[in-house]
């Protein structure tokens, strides 16, 4: 999952964005309601985080111009403003929820996952693939209840093939959910991935689709 952070207290986003990032989503940050509107239509993300008190512009108007651009990533408001009418102001614009600084990490990552089930990206905290189970809220996976220690970016990557069982995903789409945006990205580095899968979990457990990309195979076990 794809998140787009505009947050322009730096000590804050950095704490955000290491927080997501640990939880396995790619994460692009900008402190410019104008740059916000501007990455959200080019990236096209999955969530938006949205600081209503950005120096050059109200979230709440950027909000409104992301929803007028037809961008319909999923939006969380964060916001200093307690005030039942700002929080009013904005969901009627077109937010999905708001969280109220200060926050808890753990608070914003369950609203995230919330956002992705009513979304239909996550269908619950909790994928079973026969006998492969993936934690969302620990990210945890496990076969047969055998612990299976993974990277941060192996569980990305099977969690987006987790979440569209019987989905093909391109390369470019893998790609996407792992890396944020102008980071480097070595041409390689989904085919490593999945061979690393593969030895951890079973050879058939992916499949490769040539010339179009990956998904995942039949299920093992009951």
């Amino acid at each position: 999952m794809r998140i787009l952070l505009i947050e322009d207290d730096q000590s804050l986003a950095d704490g955000i964005a290491i927080a997501l990032k640990h939880s396995g989503y790619a994460v692009d940050h900008t402190d410019s309601g104008r740059q916000g509107i501007a990455l959200a239509r080019a990236a096209r993300p999955d969530a938006i985080i949205l600081d209503l008190g950005l120096p050059d512009m109200d979230g709440v108007e950027v909000l409104k111009a992301l929803r007028n651009k037809s961008v319909d990533s999923s939006v969380l408001i964060l916001t200093a403003r307690d005030d039942l009418p700002s929080k009013i102001r904005g969901l009627d614009a077109g937010a999905d929820d708001y969280l109220t600084k200060p926050f808890a990490v753990d608070e914003l990552l369950a609203r995230l996952r919330a956002l992705e089930r009513r979304a239909g990206l996550g269908l619950s905290a909790e994928i079973r693939l026969g006998d492969v189970t993936i934690d969302l809220a620990s990210h945890r996976v496990t076969r047969n209840g055998e612990v299976i220690n993974l990277s941060r970016r192996e569980f990305t990557l099977l969690r987006a093939l987790a979440e569209r069982p019987g989905h093909i995903l391109s390369r470019e789409q893998l790609e996407d959910k792992l890396y944020s945006w102008g980071e480097e990205i070595s041409s390689n580095t989904v085919d490593v991935h999945i061979h690393n899968l593969r030895k951890k979990l079973y050879p058939e457990f992916i499949q490769t689709i040539r010339g179009v990309g990956y998904k995942l195979g039949p299920k093992a076990g009951p």
